[in-house]
């Protein structure tokens, strides 16, 4: 829908779409929506259109407002600002059919949209902007045109694997689900429970394109046999929970969910259900028992979720990304997307580029990409021109990669040989001013507070290794208690439930592995090189 628009009948010239995802939110979007149009009217503007869209991607320069017509791209634009005059004139002026567009920069350049080709162009509370931009016909042409066979053919063609952290091929998953009888109901769920520090891929596809997530389940639905879905979400995720409900019910008005979707026998029902924070309920196995009311704590697998999952009954669980892939593969077809991407890793990965880097943002870019072209190229490279120190990807179970490691292309195996994982997309850079030990302590801290307690590997190990990670940046550490800190972190990789426990020592094993000399500065020399520590400072506490 839009927001401000030329009277009835006559389309606008140019539009301004302005994002309206959590991050421009923040710095008053929604009234630099309102503004803009009172601005435009007292101009005598009149075929001008303000819009409201999600995600524009350049997070650090918000709030962002693009004009499709011209290509031009406003940062910074506050209400009453200059840039926000600059916009004005620029909507009274732009002749559409002359101005040259804009080459994009750097940080739009060499990224490839297919999760986001929605993201900053449609609205995200209007089903409408989403049909016009071929929404929903994935979903009319799997009912119309394909059986289930072929639409999970056409997935695993694809090479589509789980961008939820596992990495495991999605068209097998869908098999596995297709394939079991022990019962007529089934169900598919989207994991929407991102928890990861710094990372918001799936919140923000979720508002800025509710829609596109909605018709993968629905091809989901009807690939693998099911009727019921449900998308688990975290609650501290207020704006796409609403925008996501929105979606719901105006597709039920269309006919896109529900009983007979599309003119047809088939059948989906999706509600949503909210998580209360906590982390381990991205795991399937506990954010089934959430679902059910229960505490949500892990189980041993076999049986797996495919099999038995909600209710006893098979269930299939994609993350919010993996959905959204769905529709463009069965529009493109399989082979179509698997043309994009290297090895086994097909496609495109959503990131959310925070920490120590210029450009900071939601970035998607073909498997293969190396860190550096990331960091340097789509980033700009490390704020004030400080050194580079180390990248961390994959959340708190991933890993922290040097300078060295740079050249590494994103893709599930070759991360996973260097110590890390891809995980969700969560992609923080640190300069020479973190320490590397207090770093994994961090991660340490926050996978020990989010243990369900489960099993003792990951209960007592994780509290074990926080302590000894204190006791080295305390300086109160020798080499006995690194010698422990090693062996434990490998026990509770090897030993813990589930994958919380199983990846929470990466942060520790790869600062081990790539910056050991840190932890012997702090254990020989009692000193922390990046003067971060309590012992750099001399509040060190004594044995």
């Amino acid at each position: 829908m839009t927001e401000t628009s030329p009277p009835a009948g006559r389309s606008p010239r140019v539009t301004a779409n302005v994002c309206q995802a959590a991050g421009c939110v923040s710095l008053r979007s929604v009234e630099l929506s309102k503004d803009l149009g009172d601005r435009l009217q007292k101009a005598g503007v009149t075929d001008a259109a303000v819009k409201r869209v999600g995600c524009l991607g350049l997070c650090a320069e918000g709030p962002l407002v693009r004009v499709p017509e011209t290509g031009q791209l406003f940062s910074e634009v506050g209400v009453g600002s200059e840039a926000e005059a600059a916009l004005v004139e620029h909507l009274a002026t732009a002749d559409p059919t002359r101005e040259p567009r804009p080459k994009p920069s750097s940080f739009f350049a060499s990224q490839v949209p297919i999760v986001l080709e929605n993201s900053g162009l449609v609205d995200p509370e209007d089903i409408d902007d989403y049909i016009a931009r071929s929404g929903y016909e994935a979903l009319t042409t799997a009912l119309t045109e394909m059986t289930p066979a072929q639409v999970i053919d056409q997935i695993v063609v694809s090479g589509l694997r789980g961008r939820g952290g596992a990495g495991f091929p999605v068209g097998i998953k869908w098999q596995t689900v297709a394939k079991s009888t022990t019962t007529d109901h089934k169900y598919v769920i989207c994991n929407a429970d991102e928890g990861d520090p710094g990372a918001f891929m799936d919140r923000s596809v979720l508002e800025s394109d509710p829609h596109r997530v909605l018709e993968g389940m629905a091809i989901a639905a009807y690939a693998v046999g099911a009727d019921s879905g449900y998308v688990y979400c975290r609650a501290e995720y207020p704006l796409a929970i609403k925008r996501l409900k929105t979606a719901i019910r105006q597709a039920r008005r269309k006919g896109m969910l529900g009983q007979n979707i599309g003119d047809s026998q088939f059948n989906f029902h999706v509600e949503v259900r909210l998580g209360a924070g906590a982390f381990v309920c991205g795991e399937e196995t506990a954010l089934i028992a959430s679902i059910e009311g229960q505490r949500g704590t892990p189980r041993p697998r076999p049986p797996y979720p495919a099999v038995s999952g909600l209710r006893g009954r098979p269930t299939l669980i994609n993350n919010v990304e993996s959905l959204a892939n769905i529709a463009p593969i069965i529009r493109n077809g399989g082979e179509w997307y698997a043309k994009t991407g290297v090895g086994r890793s097909k496609g495109t990965k959503v990131f959310a580029l925070a920490g120590r880097v210029v450009r900071t943002g939601l970035i998607e870019v073909p498997m293969g990409m190396t860190l550096r072209e990331v960091i340097f190229d789509i980033g700009g490279g490390i704020l004030d021109n400080r050194p580079f120190k180390a990248v961390q990807t994959g959340g708190p179970s991933g890993g922290c990669l040097p300078a060295e490691m740079l050249d590494t292309t994103l893709d599930y195996e070759s991360l996973s040989e260097k110590g890390s994982i891809m995980g969700s997309g969560g992609m923080i850079v640190l300069d020479d001013t973190s320490c590397m030990v207090d770093v994994a302590r961090y991660f340490m801290d926050f996978s020990r507070d989010e243990s369900c307690g489960k099993c003792i590997p990951c209960r007592s190990g994780t509290t074990q290794l926080r302590m000894l990670l204190d006791k080295i940046v305390e300086g109160n550490a020798d080499m006995l208690d690194l010698s422990r800190l090693e062996e434990l972190a490998s026990m509770v990789k090897a030993t813990s439930l589930c994958g919380l426990g199983q990846n929470a020592p990466n942060p520790v094993l790869s600062t081990l592995r790539y910056f050991r000399s840190e932890y012997l500065a702090h254990i020989k020399e009692r000193t922390c090189p990046a003067g971060v520590c309590a012992i750099a400072s001399g509040e060190a506490k004594t044995s």
